[in-house]
């Protein structure tokens, strides 16, 4: 099993953050986990963690149909942070939508950080390939 220091969950419904929470406990040892409902709830935590000396999460699942603040928007905020380190983003959703893979691809050539697009359900043999450290 690999280790990570921290992963982060970006989705409100709470079927799929405990589906993920449960694949992720048989295929991943880690030492914190954050859940967040929207974008916003995230941005502002992840800014929380920084500001008091921490890293941002290694690893981010993001959903990007959310109310507040959706996937796209904090995906936007989160990649003009100031990091030195590379984060690995696993877009998660139902989407089928060609629109939502071009803004993908636009935000993947945007950023360092390694931006993937998964569709719903993920199972746990998809929760083992990304969650593999950027």
């Amino acid at each position: 099993m690999s280790k990570i220091d921290s992963i982060c969950i970006i989705d409100d419904d709470p079927i799929i953050v405990f589906g993920i929470k449960k694949m992720l406990s048989l295929v991943v040892e880690y030492n914190n986990l954050y859940t967040y409902k929207n974008g916003k709830l995230a941005i502002d935590g992840i800014n929380g963690l920084l500001l008091n000396g921490m890293d941002a999460p290694d690893v981010i699942f993001l959903d990007i149909n959310m109310p507040i603040m959706d996937g796209w928007q904090f995906l936007e905020e989160f990649i003009a942070l100031p990091l030195t380190k590379k984060v690995r983003v696993n877009i998660v959703t139902s989407s089928i939508d060609p629109v939502d893979k071009e803004r993908w691809e636009f935000f993947k050539s945007k950023t360092r950080h390694v931006v993937e697009f998964n569709n719903k359900p993920i199972r746990k043999a998809d929760i083992k390939e990304i969650t593999k450290l950027a």
